[in-house]
């Protein structure tokens, strides 16, 4: 049965399946908001750097793993809920909060709606269970840095973009897409193993 459903379903479809519609709206609900919860929490991960206004942050990885563990909508659900709750709560990065058309970093928030529906939509048809999970984490992270990079140049001088706002973040975001890069097939095979499947 797995095995069957694994190229159209995303992980927490297979952790925890649900077939009444009910509570299928209860689940979803708790994930979105959970891992929303979840960003929140990597951005207290921050590290301002002296010369960008743009901190290395822990946000870049929970986007990439809620995308792929929720799918497509429901990642991009959690990304918007993150993005609208920060307007008003504290939960960005460093503790800030605020509309994002008035941080420098504002972007990189937007971005992360459209990268998280990136990498659930090619993590929904199987992407996260072999090598390609590379890929699919790399497409999300360039989705992630376009309007980034956009909204930076309102900010900072724009032959300075690039060097201000993505050239110091790529050794951190490779990190992080090898972090989420394991976890993910390694997520799907111990769930095989617990279910007997190959």
């Amino acid at each position: 049965m797995l095995s069957s459903q694994a190229s159209t379903i995303s992980l927490v479809d297979a952790l925890f399946p649900v077939q009444d519609s009910t509570r299928k709206w209860i689940r979803d609900g708790i994930l979105v908001l959970g891992f929303a919860l979840f960003t929140a929490l990597l951005a207290r991960v921050s590290i301002p750097l002296g010369f960008t206004p743009v901190p290395i942050t822990g946000q870049t990885l929970a986007v990439l793993l809620t995308g792929a563990a929720l799918g497509s909508r429901r990642g991009a659900s959690s990304m918007t809920l993150y993005l609208v709750a920060g307007s008003w709560l504290p939960i960005y990065a460093g503790g800030g909060s605020g509309f994002v058309w008035d941080l420098a970093s504002g972007g990189y928030i937007v971005g992360y709606i459209p990268a998280a529906y990136v990498i659930g939509f090619l993590c929904e048809r199987g992407w996260d269970r072999r090598v390609r999970i590379i890929l699919a984490m790399l497409a999300g992270n360039i989705v992630l840095y376009i309007p980034g990079l956009i909204w930076l140049a309102f900010f900072v001088p724009v032959g300075k973009v690039l060097e201000l706002g993505l050239y110091p973040f790529i050794p951190g975001d490779l990190i992080k897409l090898g972090i989420a890069s394991v976890m993910l097939p390694t997520a799907w095979g111990m769930l095989r193993w617990s279910k007997g499947t190959e």
